[in-house]
């Protein structure tokens, strides 16, 4: 396994940020005598608002929140700490990036000491396997997982003559080749781009749909040759070729004005991307819902809160993670952003199954999400599903941005990759 390195700019970044978790996460207490600790998150999830809400509950603890990138830097930046010695007492792990720090424990608290095998079955079973390493050590706790739906403006469906209603919605596109029909039906009716990208919100999306995505079972990596990746990947290039896409990539800055301003009808959502589109289009309320997913059923993302192994404050990090991360937390959690449980037992309470998100137009978050959950096959995430995955999305936003020939995209994809991981 080849990891990538940091960029110059990362890096620097890494330094600062491991200063700061040398200074900010050591003994010293906050006013009033309660714990500190250091945190390390990505951006785009209102980690902030969590840590918030810890920190009222829990007068005179002082959480250190740094957001330090998008989820792929906040992994380089951890492993560059790591290598280094100087770390935060809590990190957030996005489930791609995950596998390889399973794959070294030993830098990791071992969260079996402060009771984590005994709160286990609290969580799905396919979740938490993952953080959990084949000695046995667990080494985080899962936040969340993406069940998968496609958001769409009901205001510029009515204007281009498309049917509003979220089961007349999920009728048009029963698979992905009817939803990229659909695409047309509404370019061509309004002029305007129908979908924000192709890469985030097909193929991330059709990939993440089966029981094999990059690795089989047996931990093989199958990138190249799995039927699942490659259709994903040639519907993805049929978007892009299809004209009906804003070619903005997600979470950039022109994605988050573009959706603002109404200049693409649909966004593939998983349950923590509703979160993102409240925070950047507020002046849009009421003007989406939500419908199912072309195939039913999906899962995009998830995450891990970890503690590493030379954490200074590894007691105060396990205390927000037990109450955060306890059911009753996340299905808290679930109400105030749509980050969607990993606590199965949370499933049938009234606070999730009856759940109407206002926002878009009182959809039935709670069923809508778990039912696509629900039906989802698990598959492997592999040590370098992460890297993988970013080599298919940049090959398919080349060909979206008029850069790449459609006609090599699936080899310059597999050449990257090589090179990336090397093999």
């Amino acid at each position: 396994m080849k990891l990538r390195t940091a960029t110059p700019i990362v890096l620097a970044a890494t330094l600062a940020l491991t200063a700061a978790a040398c200074s900010g996460g050591g003994p010293a207490q906050p006013p009033g005598g309660g714990s500190s600790f250091a945190f390390w998150s990505f951006t785009g999830i209102n980690q902030k608002k969590s840590v918030e809400d810890y920190q009222k509950a829990n007068p005179g603890t002082q959480v250190k929140l740094t957001e330090v990138g998008t989820s792929g830097e906040t992994a380089q930046a951890l492993t560059t700490a790591l290598a280094g010695g100087k770390v935060p007492d809590l990190v957030l792990i996005q489930g791609d990036d995950l596998p390889k720090f399973v794959q070294q424990p030993q830098n990791f608290q071992d969260l079996r000491q402060y009771g984590a095998d005994k709160l286990k079955g609290d969580y799905l079973d396919w979740v938490i396997s993952q953080s959990t390493a084949p000695g046995g050590e667990i080494i985080g706790i899962p936040t969340d997982v993406g069940g998968m739906a496609v958001a769409y403006r009901t205001d510029l469906f009515e204007a281009a003559g498309l049917p509003t209603g979220r089961d007349e919605v999920a009728r048009l596109w029963p698979t992905w080749d009817a939803f990229i029909e659909t695409g047309r039906k509404y370019t061509a009716a309004t002029g305007k781009a129908f979908l924000d990208n192709a890469a985030t919100s097909v193929f991330f999306q059709a990939v993440n749909q089966g029981p094999q995505k990059y690795y089989d079972p047996a931990g093989n990596a199958v990138y190249a040759t799995s039927p699942q990746v490659k259709t994903a990947f040639d519907l993805s290039i049929k978007t892009a070729r299809a004209g009906i896409t804003a070619k903005q990539s997600s979470f950039s800055q022109g994605w988050s004005a573009a959706m603002g301003k109404g200049d693409f009808a649909v966004v593939s959502a998983p349950s923590w991307m509703l979160g993102a589109i409240r925070d950047n289009a507020p002046d849009t309320k009421g003007k989406w819902d939500i419908a199912t997913i072309p195939g039913g059923a999906g899962n995009w993302g998830g995450s891990y809160l970890a503690i590493p192994k030379g954490a200074a404050n590894p007691k105060a990090a396990w205390d927000y993670i037990a109450k955060t991360q306890s059911p009753q937390g996340q299905l808290d959690h679930f109400v105030d952003s749509g980050a969607l449980p990993t606590t199965p037992s949370v499933y049938q309470d009234p606070k999730l199954t009856g759940l109407k998100d206002p926002f878009f137009s009182d959809a039935p978050v709670g069923k809508i999400y778990t039912s696509s959950l629900l039906g989802l096959k698990p598959f492997l995430i592999g040590p370098d599903s992460s890297a993988i995955g970013q080599e298919f999305l940049d090959v398919i936003t080349n060909v979206e941005q008029g850069k790449g020939d459609p006609a090599k995209a699936w080899e310059t994809a597999l050449a990257n990759i090589k090179t990336a991981i090397g093999t």
